[in-house]
């Protein structure tokens, strides 16, 4: 994994403008190379100006030490490299002044000027020196020798520090580059990482909320329907026994349909489990497929139904249950029946079914009128009972009060209506609108 900004400016551990130690020790040592060769030099500069040989040494020894900057200010050591040219010293200062110059984040206009001018300075201090030997007969050459040896010196002491600086720092903004790429990948994978979880744990809690409000259809439907006929069975085994065996088979039915669905419902999570079990212990779950199933599961939470699940072709004998169970019933349905999608069916009947599981569990003997409506292109259900009568059969059944709200969400998640509420008579009201599309 690579190292960020920060872990780069807090790694600096070097002094004053050094980002490492090393780099201080390269440079306080190529400094002192320097200054003692211009120190050297200084001597007989001092003899040709005639000034004192001390002078001479000192002037050589500051012009040196000046390479010690050029990290921070390789432009001054580079115009100390042009001034001390004339005085034939600062060889190494000059090549080392261009290389850092070349290497550094100036434009590059500034490099190519200051170039020019000390390759013009090498250019013309080795002319003069050339003539000046041929002049007092110390080296005796053609007159052409001197301007190639005068071109030559000055582009041997310029070019290659200035091609090899533009290509270090050309390849060190690269790898910068190249860092701050990485930086940003890195964050952006991270942020995704941490969007991918924030979705996989909303998809498991709209998965735990479909499940929760599929088991409550199931059994709570059935098990009222069990309940109130268990109770009807006790008031009436010992006056009629015939009625008592009919009701207990009644219950053993409901009984079979509620264990059935329970088991199917069952075999569906235990089959999205068999690819979680599979997977050899403590293996990793690659990022790409932790978003991959967090989306397929946001995907299947407001669509998914069973495929084989109830639907509206059902009503009549779900409305026959309830009339069984000693409800007055009242079906009614407009329009002419036709295939819908399966979660539409499937959520209208549950519509119907949970309403009635309320009527039996809070207004148990209340006459009940439910109206089914094929339209153009919608399905519109509507279950109303009156007030209880008190004659029903008081089983005491318990309610968690999630009824309503799994209806409202299954039929808001299939772009419906839901309204439910206390009618005037004193009776309740449930009223749903599906799109039939």
């Amino acid at each position: 994994m690579t190292a960020t900004g920060e872990d780069h400016v807090t790694a600096r551990g070097g002094p004053w403008w050094w980002e490492r130690r090393r780099s201080a020790v390269l440079d306080v040592g190529l400094a002192a190379v320097s200054a003692l060769e211009c120190g050297v030099e200084g001597v007989p500069f001092a003899w040709e100006a005639g000034v004192p040989v001390a002078v001479g040494v000192l002037f050589g020894l500051a012009a040196g030490s000046v390479l010690l900057v050029r990290r921070r200010w390789p432009i001054a050591v580079v115009l100390v490299a042009i001034a001390v040219t004339p005085a034939a010293m600062g060889f190494l200062l000059g090549i080392v002044g261009l290389y850092s110059l070349a290497a550094s984040d100036l434009p590059r206009r500034i490099i190519g000027s200051l170039a020019g001018m000390q390759s013009v300075g090498v250019l013309i201090v080795m002319f003069v020196r050339m003539r000046q030997d041929i002049a007092r007969g110390d080296v005796d050459v053609g007159d052409w020798l001197v301007p190639f040896a005068s071109v030559t010196m000055a582009l041997g002491v310029t070019a290659p520090p200035v091609l090899l600086g533009l290509y270090v720092g050309a390849r060190r903004r690269l790898m910068e580059s190249l860092r701050e790429r990485a930086d940003s990948l890195e964050r952006e994978l991270q942020l995704l990482a941490e969007r991918a979880e924030e979705r996989a744990e909303w998809a498991r809690g709209e998965e735990r909320t479909r499940i929760a409000r599929e088991m409550h259809d199931v059994v709570a439907h059935r098990v009222s329907l069990m309940v109130v006929h268990a109770a009807a069975l006790q008031a009436v085994a010992r006056k009629d026994p015939e009625k008592a065996v009919k009701n207990a088979a009644l219950v053993g039915d409901m009984g079979r349909q509620a264990l059935t669905e329970l088991r199917e419902m069952l075999g569906v999570l235990r089959a999205g489990g068999d690819a979680v079990r599979s997977r050899p212990e403590g293996a990793s779950v690659p990022l790409a497929a932790v978003g991959a199933a967090a989306a397929a599961a946001a995907s299947r939470v407001a669509v998914e139904e069973p495929a084989e699940g109830p639907s509206l072709a059902e009503i009549d004998e779900l409305v026959g249950q309830s009339a069984a169970a000693g409800m007055v019933v009242d079906l009614s349905v407009e329009g002419e029946y036709r295939a819908y999608a399966p979660e539409v069916e499937a959520t209208a009947y549950r519509v119907v079914q949970e309403a009635l599981t309320n009527v039996h569990k809070h207004a148990a003997g209340a006459k009940t009128y439910v109206r089914l409506a094929h339209r153009v292109s919608e399905i519109a259900m509507q279950v109303e009972n009156e007030p209880p009568s008190g004659v029903g059969s008081s089983a005491g059944l318990p309610s968690g009060g999630n009824g309503l709200v799994g209806m409202r969400e299954r039929v808001s998640a299939l772009g419906g209506v839901f309204v439910s509420g206390p009618t005037d008579a004193g009776g309740f009201r449930v009223s749903a609108v599906i799109p039939a599309a």
